[in-house]
């Protein structure tokens, strides 16, 4: 994205309702704090998270899937 471009987007959300404006600040600030961590992940880290990422058919399951799969099954 080009200085322009970004620009030009900061300048809509200076319209937008305080509220709004106060989450784009929120997220904006998590980003520097993501930036500033010292905590990376290595190359062979970042491989596997995209191929667990990539795995349609996952071993681990999080709860909120597990109980949306159960449902599905049992219906009725």
């Amino acid at each position: 994205m080009t200085r322009k471009r970004v620009k030009a987007a900061l300048d809509r959300v200076l319209a937008w309702p305080p509220e709004r404006q106060a989450d784009v600040a929120r997220v904006v600030e998590l980003m520097e704090e993501r930036s500033s961590s010292v905590l990376r992940l290595s190359a062979k880290q970042v491989a596997e998270v995209r191929r667990r990422m990539g795995d349609r058919n996952p071993k681990l399951l999080t709860l909120g899937q597990f109980k949306a799969r159960l449902r599905s099954r049992y219906k009725g």
